[in-house]
Parts: structure tokens; sequence; C-alpha cells
């Protein structure tokens, strides 16, 4: 069985949709499956093309057995909407022409942005296959939800007809919450048998314990050692609204808690140049790290902080950083409702405060430190189990061709 999967986002990249894509297709290629994956050349989240690599029309490579072809898109620095946006088309534009060469049995293409999807309809058509719509965010609603689109505007109101078209015209719909489920049903009218729900999850292998030597050396580095460190690792975007943590830092007058924000973004600059207003100085940025890298500053935190903007889109997510934090046994610290409050609250890994209100997170983090250890590494390895990106992965694509499930 030849797959071809579509994702503007691959390793060496580091963001979730990457991770995400990759563990599945590598499991994909460990059952005996012919994976080809169209992408980028990796260049997210700053706009710069990696080290290694350059922007050019086409370039084969293979990664752990996956046949990975890059293609040309465009690229810049400029992190407006237009941008993005011609960014998406170009790399919609160049998977089709390069995918209409590859042999494939079925596609799979992924959102956000749903321009990739756009690609996996248009190769279905022009070679006679079916294709499978992964869907990750509610895009274009996700758009409206940081401010980036008027719900009312033309532009919103076509996209939205071109959502519509994709999701009746996809063979099988993955999503990735039972929210996004519920709202593909009643919203789109589309039959429950055709939508799966795959939940993102943790390679466990992945995140094991630092040497405490490392650990330690670490944190001296940063001036650390003696500090409860509460860490945000991942993209700096409008979606994760940060400046609210940093104002809601600085009102915190106990020295003895540190924020670490680990990662870049569009937002980041913008972060940068606003902290340097406040009267705080309990918080350190960092530039974004190797994904070998991102174990050792999970571990060297007490608690991870998770966190978006306050949205009824933002209801249905379940952020992936959650699962790869639970993997390192550190508690959530969590600000986002809807499905990712239940999972914790669930799980009983984390402590929940509301989004954009003050007191409910500084509460939130005295709360925390009061978790019972013992429980809390109980109730992390039943989170493991359940959320095994292996045993995801294999449900995933037997769902997708119409077979069994573990």
């Amino acid at each position: 069985m030849r797959m071809l999967f579509l994702t503007d986002n691959f390793p060496p990249e580091v963001n979730a949709p990457a991770t995400r894509t990759y563990e599945h297709c590598v499991k994909w290629v460990e059952l005996g499956y012919q994976v080809t994956v169209i992408t980028c050349f990796p260049n997210s989240p700053n706009g710069k093309v990696f080290e290694g690599y350059k922007n050019k029309f086409f370039k084969k490579e293979s990664i752990d057995g996956i046949n990975v072809i890059r293609v040309w898109s465009y690229i810049s620095e400029n992190n407006g909407f237009v941008s993005r946006i011609i960014d998406y088309l170009s790399y919609s534009f160049a998977s089709v022409i390069v995918g209409v060469f590859v042999k494939t049995d079925i596609i799979i293409a992924t959102s956000p942005q749903f321009f990739t999807a756009i690609s996996g309809r248009l190769l279905s058509f022009f070679k006679g296959k079916p294709w499978i719509m992964e869907v990750r965010d509610l895009w274009p609603d996700s758009i409206v939800a940081v401010g980036s689109m008027s719900q009312n505007s033309k532009a919103f109101k076509i996209l939205k007809k071109i959502e519509r078209h994709l999701y009746l015209n996809a063979q099988k719909i993955i999503v990735v919450t039972d929210s996004f489920k519920e709202y593909l049903i009643e919203k789109h009218f589309i039959p429950s048998e055709k939508i799966g729900v795959f939940k993102n999850g943790v390679l466990i292998n992945n995140f094991k314990k630092i040497d405490s030597e490392r650990l330690l050396k670490s944190k001296k580095s940063l001036g650390l050692e003696n500090k409860i460190i509460i860490s945000f690792l991942g993209t700096h975007g409008l979606a994760h609204g940060l400046r609210f943590i940093l104002d809601s830092i600085s009102k915190i007058k106990d020295n003895k808690y540190h924020f670490l924000f680990v990662g870049d973004g569009s937002e980041k600059q913008n972060l940068l140049e606003y902290s340097k207003t406040l009267d705080s100085n309990n918080f350190t940025f960092l530039d974004s790290v190797t994904k070998s890298e991102i174990p050792l500053y999970i571990d060297m935190s007490d608690y991870s902080l998770v966190n978006l903007k306050k949205s009824n889109e933002f209801k249905n997510v379940i952020p992936s950083k959650i699962f790869e934090n639970i993997a390192m046994y550190k508690p959530i610290l969590l600000g986002v409702e809807g499905e990712s409050k239940e999972l914790i609250e669930k799980y009983k890994v984390g402590i929940v405060f509301e989004p954009e209100n003050v007191e409910s997170f500084i509460n939130a983090i005295y709360k925390i430190e009061q978790i019972n250890h013992e429980y809390f590494i109980g109730n992390c390895n039943k989170m493991l189990n359940d959320f095994n990106r292996n045993k995801i992965a294999y449900n995933m694509i037997n769902f997708a061709l119409k077979k069994s499930k573990l």
C-alpha cells in the first residue's frame, strides 16, 4: 500500500504538526506501508530556511524510511497575514504539481491551513485516488479567533464555502478532538461514521529523564538553580496569549518563581519589547531549541505552562505539549478551557486557571505546589498509556483504510 501525505511542516522542524506527522509516518513504515511526504523546505517558526537546506524547486531525501519530497514555497521573515497566505498558496500549488507524478493508492492531507487540504482534494481528482482530510484546527475560524480576519468579511465567507466542500468530498475525515467531530456533524451535517477522532499523543521513549549533573549545570548557566521554574515551550504566536502571562508575572512579588519562555514565533519580538516595560525580572526568553534538547528544558522545569487566548474556538483544541510534559512527569499549569481542561481534570495531572484572568492564574501557581507527587506519577502513567502515539497511528490508518482497530 502506497501512501502520499501532504503537510507543510515536517522535521527538522519541531512544531506540533511536524512531530505528529513524522511519528505517525514512522509507525506506518514499520507496519509495511510505503510512505511519501510532500512538504516545504524547513523554515518554521522564523521564516528562515534551516541550515543545510536551500529553498529550491525540488529535493528528495529519506528520513527513517519515509520518502520525503521538499518543494519550493514562498518564505519570508514577514509574519503578516498576507505573507502567510502567499506562503500557504505557494506550497499548495507546488505540492499539486509534484504530487501528480507520485504513485500512490491513498492521499492524506493535513490542516491547518486548509490550502494543504485543497491540494489533497485536487490530487484526488487528478489521480482518481481516495483522499483523507486530517483536521488539526478549525481553519478559518481560528483566524478569526486571533483577530486576523473578520467573521463578516468576504474572504471568510469564501473560505467557509471551501471548507464545507472539502469536508463533503473527503472519503474520511480525521479530527483531533471530540469537539471537532461534534462541530462537523452539527454544522456541516457530516455522517458520524465518516469522522474518526484520533487525539494527540506522545512516544514515551523520546522523553527520558536528564542526567542530574547536566541538569544542574544547565540551571546554573541560566542562574536558576534555586528557583521554581515554570516553562512555556513552543511557538510564541497570537493564539498563545503570552502578553497576558507577562502582565500577570509582573504582579507576582515572590522571587522564588521564574518563568522560562523557550521558542520563537510571530509574536516573539513584540513580547521581548513589551517585557522591557515591565517592573519584573522573574522571566527569561530563550530561542527555539532542537527536538533533542526539548526534554532538557522540560526536565529543568518544575511545572509546565500551557496557555491560549480566551476564545470559544480554543475550547476545541488539546495542545500537544500537554502530552510531552506529562511524559516527563511535569504538572501542567493550564490556561485553556473546553476539552483540554476536561483532560487535565480527568487525569488529575495539573491545575487549571481561567484564560486571561490574572487572579485565577496567580492562584493556580500557588495551588500547583500542593499536588501529591505519588498520586500524580500514577495519573501520568495512566494518561500516557491512553495516549500512546504508536497506538493512535495504528488505529488512525486502520480507520482510514476501513480496518479493525486495536
